[in-house]
């Protein structure tokens, strides 16, 4: 066990997020996304809510320039309440999100670097981020003595 870690990072989640380069996205998908048949990489998180994990991946990661949050739009356009607690976990306003259709948003997954499936039952509740930066640099000095 790690501090200062979410407790939904798992070792596997973390290796996978730092894997990931500049502009990589990464997928949390909800229960009913066909994540297995999209996904290259695929980490499946049961028990858990879009929203819960996309904070805990936030926690960690920083965000690509805009849009770094890209969600499936619903069949009536309408911003569901899933999606506002997704735009809420990823610290993103809907000025800074793009809303894709079903198909696109499928496109954008096929080409994303990792699928997190968890088993949020709200439909329309999936998330791509697109990974930034890291701004900080680490001072090795401090950190060895």
């Amino acid at each position: 066990m790690l501090t200062g870690i979410h407790p939904l990072l798992t070792g596997e989640l973390l290796r996978h997020l730092d894997d990931m380069g500049h502009s990589d996205a990464v997928v949390v998908a909800d229960a009913h996304f066909p994540a297995h048949a999209l996904g290259r990489r695929v980490l499946s998180m049961p028990g858990t809510t879009t929203p819960a994990v996309l904070a805990a991946v936030r926690s960690v990661l920083p965000l690509d320039d805009t849009p770094a949050l890209e969600l499936m739009r619903s069949a009536d356009g309408e911003v569901l309440e899933v999606q506002r607690e997704l735009l809420a976990a990823a610290g993103v306003d809907a000025a800074g999100a793009r809303f894709a259709d079903r198909f696109g948003f499928y496109d954008l997954a096929a080409a994303a670097f990792l699928v997190i499936r968890t088993s949020e039952t709200r439909v329309y509740g999936n998330a791509l981020l697109r990974k930034g930066v890291v701004n900080q640099q680490l001072d090795v000095k401090s950190i060895s003595d």
